[in-house]
């Protein structure tokens, strides 16, 4: 079963009338019985948790076995919407099997008493935008991860998916704005250059990465960092596929700007 995020509020304060968007989270299950609603729910609040607070350390809390138990007392509303609609029903799969959308409003007084059970709060100040500035390698073949270069299919969409869930969203830099530069000048760049590279993107938030090819781990090796209040926080992860190692670099993003310390 996969989870995603239905809206975004990246870049903007969050407003009384934003948290049902970050209480809302959209779930894939299998029919619509009970059964498989109280797993949906789980994941719903697994997703509105990180969401709400910026912090995905909340997930391995002891306290969140009990939570996800009450998850359906927490839910203030839900709704379904067949995936498979307008394709008939084969005789091999009954409308229970149908996979559908299980989207979850959660009462926000409840996940406020939630979060505070997991000595947490809710992170509402403005989420900046982040730029990814991304050396690639893979074998013989280096490039910068851009916004309008042919390098990379397919990781820009799966960058920016990854930022969804937590309510924030990425802006690339130009083939153009990273002229001149390759890793090594990438890793040493000084922060007014990471700013500008930053701002010229359209963003504010600088994300240095490196993200490179191992056979030995049969999956990529990635590596990001993030410079807050003058503070470099660094993390990694190893072994996995490009769209994980961005679901790691926005989840450690998040961790950091919502001032939950480091994800390293």
């Amino acid at each position: 079963m996969l989870v995603s995020a239905l809206l975004g509020l990246a870049g903007h304060p969050v407003r009384a009338d934003d948290l049902a968007h970050l209480n809302r989270a959209k779930a894939i299950v299998t029919g619509t019985g009970e059964t498989n609603r109280a797993i949906g729910f789980e994941l719903c609040l697994d997703q509105v948790v990180v969401r709400l607070s910026g912090d995905q350390r909340l997930l391995a809390k002891p306290g969140m076995a009990a939570l996800r138990a009450r998850a359906p007392g927490l839910v203030a509303s839900f709704s379904y919407r067949d995936r498979l609609e307008g394709i008939p029903i084969h005789d091999e799969q009954g409308s229970h099997d149908r996979p559908h959308d299980l989207t979850c409003d959660f009462d926000q007084a409840k996940l406020d008493a939630a979060l505070a059970e997991l000595d947490a709060k809710p992170w509402l100040d403005a989420r900046p935008v982040v730029v990814p500035l991304l050396a690639v390698e893979r074998s013989d073949r280096r490039f910068l991860l851009s916004a309008d270069g042919s390098d990379g299919p397919f990781m820009d969409v799966s960058f920016a998916a990854a930022a969804e869930p937590l309510a924030m969203t990425i802006a690339l830099p130009s083939k153009a704005s990273l002229s001149g530069m390759d890793e090594n000048s990438l890793w040493q760049a000084d922060r007014a250059t990471l700013d500008r590279l930053a701002k010229e993107a359209g963003g504010e938030v600088p994300l240095v990465g490196r993200l490179t090819w191992s056979d030995s781990e049969l999956g990529w090796i990635a590596e990001w960092t993030l410079a807050v209040d003058g503070r470099p926080h660094r993390w990694q992860v190893r072994g996995v596929s490009f769209d994980e190692a961005f679901r790691v670099a926005m989840r450690g993003a998040a961790q950091v700007l919502s001032g939950n310390g480091s994800p390293g």
